[in-house]
């Protein structure tokens, strides 16, 4: 198989932790794997790793190509699973023709486009004028590194993303992004006497790409668990604690409150979870079917949350909008606007952090949006802040590379591929402002479940995207 070498290096790249964040053995993975090999290698400040290999023969006179990936991933497990993404390497199986990790994240996401990318690099006889390999950090946690970028860091004016995820389709077009996260400040209060706490959690979701899944109607757990600690707290309750979601790129699979309830009130919220529960698992029976929800009694021995400031917040989780907000008028089938309600946690100084991204092609809607969101937190009582944002990548229908990239795929395959945008960011959107002479592409092979544990990569596909990618490079 032609991906073998890829595979090879993958399997290699999945024992190095990469968290977004803390690239650091993974730039020196990368510094190491250029000087084994004599290539140039060059670290900007901000831990972008660009090598670079010279044109084969006969390709000395054809353009420079940069090949891009990010060297970051999303760190996600299943609960309860002991697994350290700091110091432990990805546990994968192959099963059915994909690479799977069944507890955590697979860093597929971006790792199998880094993967490409140092094959061509490690394999003499790939044809193909001179190659930048880009790799760029903290991508997932809001394009760090494609934003610390500067003019001369590369020299090409073609560039191939690595990072999109459906094989036989090319991107030309993409998402901006923005966070916004509501800042809640409390008091605390003593509990009822005789008071039982339970802890209520809702768990089984399957999550996913709040970009590419977010129009797939999944179960948002921050909400549910909003949504039930509202009516919790009608029957008396007291929260005490809660926890939900994670990474603001991710829908929220699981969430879980600690509340106090006074004895008389027991039966009258266990009464209120099972039916909650019952609705819950019917409305997201066919988009989650593992969802599940349970109760148990907890030692609890800290004060409960002042009444005002977490009545204000179950508010806030049911109010703050969630999922797909507007569809494209210009391309049939593509979301333009959509926001996710990513995560609730507690922190230290008696905060109460809400997290959610707003995502969408067009800037001022995301803009609008981030407002919206923005107004319930504040009508909560919450102290609100925006992210800088990054902008969209509008579609080039004239693009040179999309044409070879096109032509590369009928030749090899007799048909004709899928030139598309996606609801997703991408760093193209920063780099058309920061390089708008460079023409570029997003495409890469089949995965599935990224940003969630389960993510999966189809090997079939991962042979078709590298032979497609090879062509382009020997074609273009």
């Amino acid at each position: 198989m032609n991906t073998d070498r890829v595979l090879s290096i993958f399997k290699e790249i999945t024992k190095v932790p990469r968290e977004s964040g803390h690239e650091e053995k993974i730039i020196a993975f990368l510094k190491k794997f250029a000087a084994d090999r004599g290539l140039e290698c060059k670290v900007d400040k901000a831990g972008n790793v660009l090598i670079v290999k010279e044109a084969s023969k006969g390709y000395e006179n054809r353009p420079a190509v940069v090949l891009q990936s990010h060297s970051d991933m999303v760190c996600e497990k299943l609960p309860g699973v002991d697994f350290d993404f700091a110091k432990d390497p990805i546990r994968y199986e192959i099963e059915n023709g994909w690479m799977i990790a069944k507890e955590t994240t697979l860093g597929a996401d971006c790792g199998i486009g880094m993967a490409s990318s140092l094959a061509i690099l490690d394999d003499p006889k790939v044809q193909h004028p001179k190659v930048e390999c880009l790799f760029t950090v903290s991508e997932e946690t809001g394009l760090d590194g494609a934003r610390a970028l500067k003019p001369g860091f590369f020299s090409a004016k073609t560039l191939l993303n690595l990072d999109d995820e459906d094989e036989g389709y090319f991107c030309v077009g993409c998402a901006g992004g923005m966070d916004t996260v509501g800042t809640f400040s409390y008091t605390t209060k003593k509990p009822a006497k005789g008071a039982v706490f339970t802890r209520f959690e809702i768990g089984g979701g399957l999550g996913g790409h709040s970009g590419d899944n977010i129009g797939d109607n999944r179960m948002n757990a921050v909400q549910q668990i909003g949504r039930f600690l509202n009516i919790a707290l009608g029957l008396g309750a007291d929260l005490c604690w809660i926890d939900g979601g994670n990474k603001r790129n991710a829908i929220a699979r699981d969430a879980s409150v600690v509340l106090a309830i006074p004895a008389r009130s027991e039966d009258k919220v266990i009464k209120a979870f099972n039916t909650f529960g019952n609705e819950l698992l019917a409305e997201f029976a066919i988009t989650d079917p593992d969802v599940f929800v349970d109760a148990e009694p907890v030692e609890w021995k800290e004060d409960a949350i002042d009444r005002r400031t977490a009545k204000a917040l179950a508010r806030c989780l049911v109010g703050v909008p969630h999922g797909v907000m507007a569809m494209s008028a210009d391309i049939e089938g593509l979301i333009e606007t959509s926001t996710n309600l990513a995560s609730v946690k507690m922190e230290n100084g008696r905060k109460i952090r809400v997290g959610t991204m707003q995502r969408s092609s067009v800037n001022s809607a995301r803009i609008f949006l981030s407002q919206r969101v923005a107004a319930v937190m504040e009508m909560a009582g919450a102290k609100v802040k925006h992210s800088d944002g990054y902008p969209g990548w509008k579609p080039n229908m004239d693009s040179r590379i999309k044409d070879v990239c096109v032509a590369a795929y009928k030749k090899l395959f007799g048909k004709e591929p899928v030139v598309r945008a996606i609801h997703a960011g991408l760093e193209c959107g920063l780099f058309t402002d920061k390089f708008p002479d460079v023409d570029m592409i997003a495409f890469g092979p089949t995965l599935r479940g990224v940003h969630a544990p389960g993510e999966k990569l189809d090997l079939a596909s991962l042979e078709r995207f590298y032979a497609v990618l090879l062509e382009v490079l020997k074609t273009i």
